[in-house]
């Protein structure tokens, strides 16, 4: 698997901050004021062993939380006709008090396809906008499968 980045937005009781979410198939990585964040998934994000956090970012069982990223995702679409669309996945992650969010939205030949569900599982959400797609349109294998 090819290592795919995305631009995101960061914010959390410090303030907001511009960041590149890069994802290698295994692993997320992120650096957050300085700070280099690690995880398997978007709701396991810890920071980089041996780097201090100075009690600058709310941390449980050391993975983040108290926070919202944002981001936007290129999304191959493949249509009933075999022809491959290029869709953006836009991707908004709560894990703030009192109950983590999720939510999807799906940017695709001028139609926007969106999660209806408060969750935090990325392919149940996913799931839900597979759903709502046209009659054969299916979203391309890529590091959404992964995350």
């Amino acid at each position: 698997m090819t290592t795919q980045s995305w631009a995101g937005w960061y914010r959390d009781r410090h303030g907001s901050e511009a960041l590149t979410i890069t994802a290698d198939g295994t692993q997320l990585h992120t650096r957050i004021r300085g700070v280099d964040f690690a995880g398997a998934g978007f709701d396991s994000l810890g920071p980089v062993p041996g780097i201090p956090t100075e009690g600058s970012f709310a941390l449980d069982g050391g993975a983040l939380r108290d926070f919202v990223l944002e981001w936007d995702m290129p999304v191959p679409v493949a249509s009933a006709d075999g022809a491959v669309h290029h869709a953006t996945l836009s991707c908004l992650l709560s894990l703030k008090p009192p109950e983590p969010d999720l939510g999807l939205a799906l940017h695709l030949g001028g139609a926007v396809y969106a999660s209806g569900r408060a969750e935090v599982d990325f392919g149940s959400v996913l799931d839900d906008i597979r759903r709502q797609l046209p009659n054969g349109a299916q979203l391309q294998p890529s590091v959404l499968e992964s995350i």
